[in-house]
């Protein structure tokens, strides 16, 4: 069997959940043969470079005009939706010889580009192959949306209501969840992972995933943090995102280099410029990790995430039964994102001023808050995502099959 995964890297969470799911699929069969490219790149490495680019520009420069142009393209009248059905129309040939050469027996998608230029080809009879729509994000948006799809994989039972009103029949759509590594099912010893840590297991634990902040602005919500009366200590992700790591550290050591100190905006300078050998103890115990593949363990041995609400850290974060405290969402698919968790009692919205210190200290001082939200991820969560897509994998090539013997 042959499975092509047709993804994007507009953001980390669609190939992330790319992986995931081939993870799982040659888990359980190792003979399976799982294909994941990068559909932007492949048919077009300068639209890649320029959509990449302007996302991601967009997204930490201009966000008010990115949430402004992601809702007019969720309008099917408007100027820019039409130029996206245009472009992958033209573009759509460029895929072929992909198809061709890996001949797969099904194609999944983790990026709404990749969804409609596969779809466009199985309209226009160019292609005869079931389509997985995987929608990596925690509201619909239109385009997701494609004639050919066979099955839709949403990340909750009220996106199914949506995509209906999208004009997809209901029997289409799966409220399975966005895949994410099977690590995140798993529990650990608490003891020895602390103790590999070397971090105290009797107190809360905070992790912040800051990879896509800004460095002043992850600074800034770290030293709200630190201003809590409670006793707990704190994780750091800084993904890698170098100049925030590098900022970060000389900030926890509290050190000058080249007797000079990296300028924090609305933080307070130290009081001399002289090079400080000795490190000085930050105000809570602190460990500050660039890149990990191991942001499971982390999870788990968190308390409280404070992130970003991008799809795929919030599903981790579902799967991992750990509550959120998002910041900064961008407008856009994060907003909507963070609207839905937080109406779910998943998530709190922290800023960075001084409230933020207020919310996470009512947090630890009220533990039976923490759990209800715990208990509310619980009784949303769907389980292991990636099995289930698997499934519905095989009894869609099943149907294909009869339905090409007769």
């Amino acid at each position: 069997m042959k499975v092509l995964i047709l993804s994007a890297t507009t953001g980390g969470g669609h190939m992330t959940a790319a992986n995931a799911l081939k993870e799982y699929i040659i888990s359980q069969n190792s003979d399976t043969v799982v294909g994941i490219f990068d559909t932007l790149e492949y048919v077009s490495p300068f639209l890649n470079k320029a959509v990449t680019g302007g996302y991601v520009y967009m997204a930490k420069n201009t966000p008010k005009m990115y949430g402004s142009i992601y809702k007019n393209a969720d309008k099917s009248s408007t100027t820019i939706n039409k130029t996206v059905e245009i472009t992958t129309s033209l573009l759509k040939n460029k895929l072929l010889p992909l198809l061709s050469d890996f001949d797969p027996d099904i194609v999944i998608t983790t990026h709404p580009f990749a969804a409609e230029i596969v779809a466009g080809l199985k309209n226009h009879g160019i292609i005869d192959l079931p389509i997985i729509n995987i929608v990596t994000d925690f509201a619909i948006h239109q385009a997701y949306i494609s004639d050919g799809i066979d099955a839709y994989i949403v990340s909750s039972r009220e996106m199914v209501d949506q995509v209906v009103q999208r004009g997809v029949e209901r029997v289409r759509i799966y409220p399975y969840g966005i895949p994410v590594k099977q690590g995140f099912f798993k529990d650990i010893d608490r003891a020895e992972t602390f103790a590999a840590e070397g971090l105290d297991p009797d107190i809360p634990t905070i992790l912040i995933m800051a990879g896509s902040f800004g460095v002043t602005d992850i600074l800034k919500i770290y030293h709200k943090i630190v201003k809590s009366s409670e006793d707990f200590q704190i994780i750091v992700i800084t993904g890698k995102n170098e100049k925030l790591y590098d900022t970060f550290d000389r900030y926890l050591r509290k050190i000058t280099i080249n007797n000079t100190f990296v300028e924090i905006k609305g933080l307070t300078k130290p009081k001399s410029t002289k090079f400080v050998s000795k490190h000085k103890k930050p105000a809570k115990p602190t460990k500050l990790l660039y890149y990990t593949n191991e942001v499971e363990k982390y999870m788990h041995m968190a308390d409280l995430i404070v992130t970003k609400p991008g799809g795929l850290t919030v599903s981790e974060s579902i799967a991992s039964g750990l509550p959120m405290a998002i910041f900064k969402a961008i407008p856009g698919q994060e907003a909507q994102n963070a609207e839905f968790l937080i109406g779910k009692n998943m998530a709190i919205r922290i800023e960075k001023n001084n409230s933020c210190t207020a919310k996470i200290t009512d947090l630890l001082q009220h533990p039976d808050k923490l759990q209800l939200m715990k208990q509310s991820i619980q009784s949303f969560s769907k389980g292991n995502s990636a099995a289930n897509i698997y499934l519905l994998m095989l009894d869609l090539l099943e149907k294909y099959k009869n339905k090409n013997s007769n």
